[in-house]
Parts: C-alpha cells; sequence; structure tokens
C-alpha cells in the first residue's frame, strides 16, 4: 500500500533520516497531481513548498522579456523540486512548468521552517541535503555552459 511514510522514507532525499525526523516531515506533505502545461511554481511569488517529483517531467524556466521563457533545466522522476522556501525572502527565483502529467509528494515549506526552528538537528539535516540538491544543479549547469560556450576547432 502506498502511504506518505513509505513514499517519503523510500525516496533518495530522506535515505538515512531519522525515523522522529521522517514523521516531522509526512506531517507536513501532500499528494498532488498537474497537468501538462501547468505551473508548479512561478518566479517572483511566495515560495513555500517543496515537492518529490514522483512521475513525469518539469520544466525550470528562467523568465527573459520581451523573449520567451528559457528552459534551463529539466527535472524528473525521484528529483527534487524547489529551495527557495528554505531561505528568505521565500520567493521562487524560477519557474516551474509540468512538461506532462506530474505527481508529486508537496512539503509544506512553512511547516518545516518551524519544526527546523524548533528542532535545530532536523534544521541542519534538511540543509544538509538541500545544499547537495544545490550543488548537483550548480554542477549540471557548469556543464551545460561548457558544452553551450566551448570553443570549437
Amino acid at each position: 500500500m502506498e502511504t506518505l511514510e513509505r513514499i517519503i522514507g523510500e525516496h533518495p532525499f530522506f535515505a538515512g533520516l531519522d525515523a522522529g525526523f521522517l514523521n516531522l516531515m509526512v506531517s507536513c506533505a501532500s499528494n498532488v497531481r498537474f497537468t501538462p502545461g501547468t505551473y508548479i511554481l512561478k518566479e517572483g511569488e511566495a515560495a513555500n513548498t517543496f515537492y518529490l517529483v514522483r512521475e513525469g517531467k518539469v520544466a525550470l524556466e528562467l523568465l527573459a522579456p520581451p523573449h520567451k521563457p528559457i528552459i534551463v533545466s529539466t527535472i524528473g522522476i525521484g528529483e527534487i523540486l524547489g529551495w527557495s522556501w528554505l531561505m528568505e525572502p521565500y520567493v521562487w527565483k524560477f519557474s516551474a512548468r509540468a512538461v506532462d502529467a506530474v505527481r508529486a509528494i508537496a512539503l509544506d515549506g512553512r511547516c518545516l521552517r518551524t519544526k527546523c526552528e524548533q528542532n535545530h538537528d532536523l534544521g541542519y539535516e534538511v540543509l544538509k541535503r538541500f545544499a547537495g540538491i544545490v550543488e548537483q544543479r550548480l554542477d549540471a549547469t557548469r556543464l551545460q555552459l561548457l558544452d553551450v560556450y566551448a570553443v570549437r576547432r
């Protein structure tokens, strides 16, 4: 049977997380679905949620007026969407659009910020895990830029 406890507990992002901390995460979680083309989050809006993508693909977009948004990355199954909920001013730096049907677990950022403030050990665990995601995304961006701007001989 699929339960939030099992789904979150088996997600790589939460691997090795203390059972008590895992229960705190579950208390802030819910299942969500997005249809293709739906914006899950929009650049400049309040950031109060992050997502564990369970199915589908999500395009991360950067606004570039007067042009169409630029797709900077695509996130898929097993990945995390959104970390702006964790750091002030809690505003999205990118937009995220469902490329196809997306199923995800939404975690309420306000709920988690409160729990992290109340339990600094939990806060440290969450911050370490998000720092790893940020590092992975920066490495991917670096490789993408090298590919785009590499000198061709």
